[in-house]
C-alpha cells in the first residue's frame, strides 16, 4: 500500500480533460491561512528532463479548475544558468487546451511529448510542432534510445485472461464471467495490460519519421510490462549503446500473480529479439503453487538467498560505460514492503552485488554518475526526512571481488527530495523537493562527496511562490519520546500559524497509511498538514513501530502484528504531547488517518480509553477477515495478516490479527467518526467503510459517510477534494471547537 508522492502528483492528472485551457491561478486570499481553494489553486510540478547539453530543462506542471472539476498539464522551458543565477523566469510552451505531458529532450534543440495519445516533436521554443506517432492515440509513455534510432512505446492491449470476453452477439452487456484471479487492480477491471513495442526512427525528407510497424517485446506474453497499479516508463531503460533493453516484468498471472510481489529485470537484444532473465539462474525451476499456504515462511527462508531474487525488482537503470546495469531489489516474495536495496549486475563478469548494505532503509530513486568518486547517486528516508546520499567505491585489486561501498549523506535537510537526474556531465543533480510547508519545486544540487557539508542546493523555480506569500506557515518541531518496549520513537508536531504557546490547542493524532510508509516530510493535495495547522490544530505525527526510516528492525515488527506494538506507540505520542507540551489541549483531542491509519482509527475507537473527542478514517479496513479476501493484491494480506483466517491451526501471529480485528470492538464504541471511502478503491473496498458507518449508527453513535462513487483509494477530482476537505474539517470543528 506504499505510495510515492510522485505517483500522486502523477494520478492527479487522471480526472484531466483536453477542452479547457486553464491557467496558472492568480488567486487573492482574503485571509493569510490555507484554505482549500488556495490548496488546490497551486500549481502541481511533474515530471522534468534536461537537455543533453545541460543547457536547458523542460518540466511539467499541472493546473487545476474547481469550477471546470478538471485539469490541464502544460509544459515549461528554460536555460538553466539563468535559473541558476535567477535572471530568467520559465517560458510557458503550451499554449492551447490540449495536455501536454512526459517532456524528455531528442536532442538539444527539440522536445517530445505526449498529447492526445501520440508523440509530438518541438522546437525548444516551442515551434514547428509536429505529431511523431500514429497510434490512433494509444500512447501511454516512451523512451528514445540513446542514437535516436529506435523508440520503445507503452500500449495496452486486450487481455482476458482472468474475465472472459463477452459474446459478440451481446455488444450491449455489461456482465463479466470472472475465472481467475486477479480481476481487479487498484481501481478498475483488468481487461487490458500494457506491453512495451519498438518502433524505428529514420530521416526521410529531411524529416524525422516513426515507422508504423513496431515489434511487442512480450510478444504472446500474458504479461503487462511496466507492472500495474503504478508502473511506467521508469521500468524501462536502454544501454548506453542502445542495442539492450532493460525491463521489468512479473512473469506470472492468476492465482501465482495475486499471491507473488517476484518480479525480475530481463535483458531484451533488438537484434535477436532474445531475452535473458538477470534474476534467475539458468537452471531455476518456479516452484509449484500452493494456494492454501502463505509465501511468508519460505520467503523468509530465502531472504538470503539472493541468487534468484524471490522479491520485487524493478526500475533498471545502465551505467553510462554499459558494464553495469542497476535496480531496486527487495530479498521476499510477498513483502510489499521489504527494505528497498540496490542491486547492481555486473554485465562482463556476469555477476551482481548489493551497494547500499550499510543504509538499513529504503533505496527510494537512484541515478548513475560519471564522477569516479561519486559512483550513484541516491535518495532514502532516515529519521523522517527523505535526503540525498552518494555511494563511493573502491574497485578491490582482486576481480573476482565485489567493490568496497561506503555511503555518504550529502543533503540533511528537514525536507523531503524527490526523484533525481544528472545534469551538467555529472557535475550537478536535478532533483525535487518539498517539506510539511512547501509543495514541489526544482532545485539544482552540486555534491561535494569529500566534504559532505559543502553540497550547495540551489532553487530553481517557485511555481506557487505567488500564493505561498500571502500565506502564513505553520511552524515543525521534532520530539523523541520512550516507547512502551523502552525503544526512542520520534515525532513530529506541527503548530498552527500565529502559534501562542499561551493558548490550548485542540490536537489531532495523525496516524500513518502504508503500514509501512513513512512520516516524513510529505506535501499531500489531501492530508496537508499546512492546512491542518491553518485550521488552528496541532498535529501530532508519530514515526510508529511500523515505518522505514529507524532501520529494519523497527520497520518489520508490525508485519504480522497490526494490534500491538504499533498502536502502543500511536497512543504513546499523543500521551506524551497532552501531558508535557503545555499547549496540546487534553480535553480536544482528535485521530485521524487514512488507509492503515483509517485501519488504526478504527481499532483506536474501541481501546482509546476516552482520550478522543472524534475520528476520521478514510478508507481503512474494518473487517479483517473480509479484507483478506476482498483485497486484489493478496500478497499483501498473506504477508501482513500471517495466515488465512480459515485455517484453524492458523498462528500465533494470524490468530492475534483476526481476534482483534476492530469490527469486533464496535460493542466499546462511545465516539462521533466520520467513514469515508471511494467506491472504486479495490484495495480496501468501500464496504469496509460502509459497515464501520453502519455499525456506529446501529449502536446510536454519531457517524457520518462520506461516500465517493468515483474515486478510488485516493481523491483526485477538485470538486471531490474540496467536498473532501469542508466535511473533514466541518466534523473536526463540531467536535474539537
Amino acid at each position: 500500500m506504499m505510495v510515492a508522492v510522485a505517483v500522486l502528483i502523477a494520478l492527479g492528472s487522471l480526472n484531466a480533460q483536453e477542452d479547457v485551457n486553464i491557467k496558472k491561478s492568480n488567486i487573492r486570499l482574503t485571509s493569510r491561512l490555507m484554505t482549500p481553494e488556495a490548496l488546490w489553486a497551486m500549481g502541481r510540478i511533474g515530471s522534468y528532463a534536461s537537455s543533453p547539453d545541460g543547457q536547458r530543462i523542460v518540466y511539467q506542471v499541472g493546473y487545476y479548475s474547481v469550477k471546470e472539476n478538471k485539469s490541464h498539464q502544460v509544459l515549461y522551458v528554460a536555460p538553466l544558468k539563468s535559473l541558476l543565477e535567477g535572471t530568467a523566469s520559465p517560458v510557458l510552451l503550451t499554449t492551447g487546451s490540449k495536455n501536454e505531458t512526459d517532456a524528455a529532450w531528442f536532442d538539444n534543440e527539440h522536445i517530445s511529448f505526449i498529447s492526445g495519445g501520440e508523440i509530438w516533436l518541438m522546437k525548444a521554443d516551442g515551434s514547428d510542432r509536429r505529431q511523431l506517432s500514429k497510434t490512433d492515440g494509444n500512447v501511454e509513455g516512451y523512451k528514445f534510445s540513446p542514437d535516436r534510432k529506435n523508440v520503445i512505446i507503452l500500449k495496452s492491449i486486450p487481455y482476458h485472461d482472468s474475465i472472459q470476453e463477452n459474446p459478440s452477439d451481446l455488444p450491449k452487456a455489461t456482465g463479466r464471467l470472472v475465472t481467475d484471479l486477479m480481476y481487479r487492480h487498484w481501481d478498475h477491471y483488468v481487461e487490458s495490460i500494457q506491453h512495451p513495442f519498438l518502433a524505428k526512427l529514420e530521416m526521410r525528407n529531411e524529416k524525422l519519421e516513426m515507422s508504423a510497424d513496431m515489434t511487442d517485446i512480450l510478444e504472446g506474453e500474458p504479461y503487462e510490462c511496466p507492472m500495474e497499479p503504478f508502473g511506467g516508463i521508469e521500468q524501462l531503460d536502454w544501454s548506453a549503446n542502445s542495442d539492450m533493453i532493460a525491463y521489468t516484468c512479473r512473469k506470472k498471472t492468476g492465482v501465482a500473480y495475486s499471491i507473488s510481489t517476484d518480479s525480475d529485470i530481463f535483458l531484451y537484444n533488438i537484434s535477436t529479439h532474445e531475452t535473458t532473465n538477470l534474476c534467475k539462474a539458468e537452471d531455476y525451476e518456479e516452484p509449484a503453487v500452493d494456494p492454501t499456504k502463505t509465501l511468508r515462511d519460505q520467503a523468509v527462508n530465502s531472504a538470503d538467498n539472493m541468487i534468484n531474487h524471490p522479491g520485487y525488482d524493478q526500475n533498471p537503470k545502465f551505467s553510462p560505460d554499459g558494464r553495469y546495469v542497476a535496480w531496486l531489489s527487495m530479498a521476499r516474495d510477498g513483502y510489499e514492503s521489504d527494505r528497498q536495496r540496490l542491486c547492481v549486475f555486473d554485465l562482463v563478469r556476469g555477476r551482481e552485488f548489493f551497494v547500499t548494505e550499510s543504509f538499513d532503509s529504503n533505496v527510494d530513486d537512484f541515478c548513475w554518475s560519471d564522477n569516479k568518486d561519486a559512483w550513484i547517486y541516491f535518495i532514502g528516508v532516515w529519521h523522517g526526512t527523505e535526503n540525498l546520499y552518494a555511494i563511493t567505491l573502491k574497485q578491490p585489486k582482486d576481480i573476482d571481488q565485489n567493490p568496497i561501498t561506503n555511503v555518504v549523506q550529502l543533503t540533511n535537510d528537514w525536507a523531503d527530495w524527490g526523484s533525481l537526474q544528472i545534469v551538467n556531465n555529472g557535475k550537478q543533480l536535478l532533483m525535487e523537493r518539498h517539506c510539511y510547508t512547501s509543495p514541489a519545486d526544482l532545485y539544482v544540487v552540486t555534491p561535494n562527496t569529500k566534504k559532505p557539508e559543502k553540497t550547495v542546493v540551489t532553487q530553481i523555480t517557485e511555481e506557487n511562490k505567488h500564493i505561498l506569500d500571502q500565506l502564513d506557515k505553520p511552524k515543525v518541531q521534532q520530539r523523541w519520546v520512550k516507547t512502551t518496549d523502552g525503544k526512542d520513537m520520534l515525532y513530529w508536531i506541527i503548530l498552527p500559524p500565529n502559534f501562542d504557546k499561551n493558548q490550548k490547542y485542540p490536537t489531532l493524532l495523525f496516524c500513518e497509511g502504508g503500514p509501512q510508509s513513512p512520516v516524513s516530510q510529505f506535501w499531500s493535495y489531501r492530508w496537508n498538514f499546512m492546512i491542518m495547522a491553518s485550521h488552528g490544530y496541532v498535529i501530532i505525527a508519530p514515526n510508529r513501530h511500523g515505518l522505514p526510516g529507524f532501520g529494519s528492525e523497527w520497520c518489520e515488527e508490525i508485519s504480522g502484528d497490526w494490534t500491538g506494538q504499533c498502536m502502543n506507540d500511536y497512543l504513546t505520542a499523543i500521551d506524551d504531547a497532552a501531558q508535557n507540551l503545555p499547549y496540546v489541549d487534553k480535553e480536544r483531542l482528535g485521530a485521524v488517518g487514512a488507509s492503515f491509519g483509517g485501519f488504526s482509527v478504527y481499532y483506536l475507537a474501541g481501546h482509546h480509553d476516552k482520550r478522543f473527542k472524534c475520528f476520521i478514517a478514510h478508507d481503512g479496513a474494518f473487517n479483517l477477515e473480509a479484507m483478506y479476501t476482498e483485497t486484489e493484491e493478496n500478497w499483501f494480506s498473506n504477508w501482513e495478516y500471517d495466515d488465512a483466517y480459515w485455517n484453524k491451526d492458523r498462528t500465533a501471529n494470524a490468530d492475534k490479527t483476526y481476534k482483534n480485528s476492530p469490527h469486533l470492538f464496535v460493542d466499546q464504541w462511545d465516539t462521533p467518526i466520520l467513514c469515508i471511502h471511494g467506491e472504486k478503491d479495490y484495495r480496501i473496498n468501500a464496504t469496509q467503510g460502509m459497515s464501520a458507518f453502519n455499525a456506529a449508527r446501529m449502536r446510536g453513535i454519531e457517524a457520518q459517510l462520506l461516500i465517493f462513487p468515483d474515486e478510488n483509494h485516493w481523491v483526485l477530482k477538485p470538486q471531490n477534494g474540496i467536498l473532501w476537505q469542508r466535511t473533514y474539517f466541518n466534523w473536526l470543528d463540531r467536535w474539537l471547537k
